[in-house]
């Protein structure tokens, strides 16, 4: 299990960053940012599941995922590749969507990996909230998913 190095930094109501320190080489918490089969492991929060997470892994490819709730409910969510820097830097747009498959708001997520001595600092951030309640709740719910990816990526 990583040492539990995790800040939550809310600088404004538009803006949430996450730092964490994974006890695993760079190229492997990218993998786990990147092939579907290990973010259906780790990308939802305790007790919900990804029965689906697909994208073309490319600047300008769209990736889209479910998720869902322990009560059954599907959630959606999709966005667009923007920048790919393997295996250090990934920039992604993040939307919601809605019963009708219509994104609601979209926040632009950026992941930065930083590999320290056969460790891996992430650093997390996700702009463009519309309201402080909507990064609180996505605090929140990263913070599970990060303790998840702790947990994946302690048993590689």
């Amino acid at each position: 299990m990583a040492e539990r190095n995790s800040d939550t930094v809310t600088a404004n109501d538009r803006e949430l960053v996450i730092t964490r320190v994974f006890d695993a080489p760079r190229d492997l918490v990218w993998k786990a940012w990147t092939e579907p089969e290990r973010i259906k492991q780790w990308s939802a929060p305790k007790g919900f599941t990804i029965p689906v997470a697909e994208g073309e892994l490319r600047p300008g490819g769209a990736w889209k995922s479910c998720m869902r709730k322990p009560d059954g409910t599907d959630l959606w969510l999709a966005g667009v590749y923007r920048e790919i820097e393997e295996p250090k830097r990934l920039v992604f747009t993040h939307a919601w969507l809605d019963e009708h498959g219509d994104p609601g708001p979209e926040t632009v997520v950026t992941v930065t990996l930083v590999e320290r001595g056969g460790k891996t600092e992430m650093t997390f951030r996700q702009s463009g909230f519309d309201s402080a309640d909507s990064r609180d709740g996505h605090a929140g719910g990263w913070n599970e998913c990060f303790d998840r990816l702790d947990e994946l990526l302690a048993r590689r």
